[in-house]
């Protein structure tokens, strides 16, 4: 497919004009819920392959917490810096996995993942500056990049990794998107260590679960 008949319209925008391309595509780079608008995208996220590879993983009792559609866009340079997806939402037991399943190929030209391999074993990541625990995200970790690796991925591929992962991506530097289906499996126990411990809400794939609220959720979708 032409990926220009999907590309935003920017014609109203100055390429030179940093910030507002950037604004304008930020508010483009990701669909929330995407499980609730596609019936392909809802059976994956919650009877396809990845439940099972998640179940042997964190165990018999799961949720799926996370389902959206990242973009990164064309014209979009700007690198995501190395996090853990764990700093983003905070979930306890921290057995939470990442899935990425990719929709377009990606390479480090249109901004692929890095990963550390085995950087998840050390737990939560350092601040580069203790001042910035509480600014706002991003914020720069200590990391070591002599052991990072690009994960060039297909269309099709699936990306598994623990909530302590360091990652990041690089921008965007071909001539169209690049997309990502981001899922997240956790214990369906878990809970918000953000929101006073409050359970995570999501929709129970396997097993059982203490909390009702969680039992209940999205129980009406197929």
């Amino acid at each position: 497919a032409n990926p220009d008949r999907t590309r935003p319209s920017s014609s109203h925008l100055s390429l030179t004009d940093t910030a507002t391309w950037r604004a304008h595509h930020a508010k483009n780079s990701i669909l929330t819920n995407i499980h609730h608008h596609s019936e392909t995208i809802r059976h994956y996220y919650f009877h396809g392959p990845l439940v099972d590879i998640a179940t042997q993983i964190i165990g018999p009792n799961l949720k799926a917490v996370t389902a959206q559609l990242t973009f990164k866009m064309h014209g979009n340079t700007v690198p995501f810096l190395w996090h853990q997806d764990n700093t983003y939402g905070e979930l306890e037991p921290y057995t939470a996995l990442t899935m990425l399943t990719a929709l377009d190929d990606t390479n480090v030209e249109n901004g692929c993942l890095w990963l550390i391999p085995g950087s998840h074993k050390r737990g939560p990541a350092t601040l580069a500056d203790p001042e910035e625990k509480l600014a706002p995200l991003p914020r720069k970790l200590e990391v070591d990049e002599t052991r990072a690796v690009p994960v060039p991925m297909k269309a099709g591929d699936a990306l598994c990794f623990h909530c302590w992962m360091l990652h990041k991506s690089g921008g965007n530097h071909s001539d169209a998107h690049r997309r990502i289906l981001f899922m997240r499996f956790a214990d369906a126990d878990a809970v918000e260590v953000y929101n006073n411990k409050t359970p995570r809400l999501g929709r129970l794939l396997r097993g059982t679960t203490r909390f009702a609220e969680v039992e209940a959720y999205e129980s009406d979708l197929l």
